[in-house]
């Protein structure tokens, strides 16, 4: 197993993210430690720009030039396995380059249950959302499973639709039922990766703008399990730095 960390310069909300200064380290570092105590063999940065190239090498990583015409991260893993010519059942899992304080167990979970669940194409984690307030948050992707914990869509909508609860109330949720918020930590072989990019973008997919819809879309089975920790959320927007700055800070 080896983890790739997607990082790109040009961020909307936030440019130059991945160089951001917490707590005396940038931001991509903190993730590439985090990423170094599972159990991954390898760890590798993938980056289009020049002066996060230079960053990584700094601080020791190894960390590789990539386009910079790709629309996703996973496009960009997937080039990473063409330029290393990765054997096909190889098992690559995508870390956020924005989860600066990403559980390692979170890492080694999601590729072990890649290998052991052979009829997945990829793998993935989720955990339960505790309140409405998250149900009908469209930035709180939610997943619906089948009985084997495949999943059946993703969508920024609150599915599934409860109706006769909410015909009744939309207050609260319904103590017979729960709903999944999708984590985004992916494992994937690295074959299926050439397969996903030569697909190319799905209707679902431009309309939820969820990537994973595409895998979908063309009957590719992902496999959902409950995370072993809950995650630390990731950094978005100059609150969320503003936040991580003073946990660490203070740590």
């Amino acid at each position: 197993m080896m983890v790739v960390i997607p990082a790109r310069y040009a961020s909307t909300r936030l440019p130059g993210k991945p160089l951001l200064d917490i707590a005396g380290k940038p931001m991509i570092e903190r993730v590439y430690q985090q990423a170094c105590q599972s159990r991954a063999a390898r760890v590798l940065i993938a980056t289009d720009d020049q002066r996060i190239f230079s960053a990584c090498q700094r601080f020791g990583a190894e960390v590789l030039l990539t386009s910079d015409a790709h629309h996703s991260g996973t496009e960009r893993l997937a080039e990473v396995a063409r330029l290393l010519a990765l054997p096909d059942d190889e098992i690559i899992v995508n870390v956020q380059g924005d989860e600066p304080l990403i559980p390692p167990e979170l890492i080694d979970q999601v590729a072990d249950n890649l290998q052991k669940n052979t009829a997945a194409s990829i793998a993935t984690l989720a955990e339960p959302i505790e309140n409405v307030e998250q149900l009908f948050n469209p930035n709180c992707v939610k997943v619906s499973l089948d009985a084997k914990n495949f999943a059946l869509t993703f969508s920024r909508a609150p599915l599934p639709w409860p109706r006769d609860a909410f015909a009744k109330s939309r207050e609260h949720l319904p103590e017979d039922r729960r709903w999944w918020r999708h984590i985004g930590i992916y494992a994937y072989r690295a074959k299926f990766l050439q397969d996903f990019t030569y697909w190319g973008s799905c209707e679902l997919e431009q309309c939820e703008q969820l990537e994973q819809l595409r895998a979908l879309w063309h009957g590719a089975k992902i496999h959902v399990a409950q995370a072993l920790v809950s995650p630390p959320s990731g950094i978005d927007t100059l609150e969320d730095l503003q936040k991580m700055r003073q946990l660490l800070e203070a740590a």
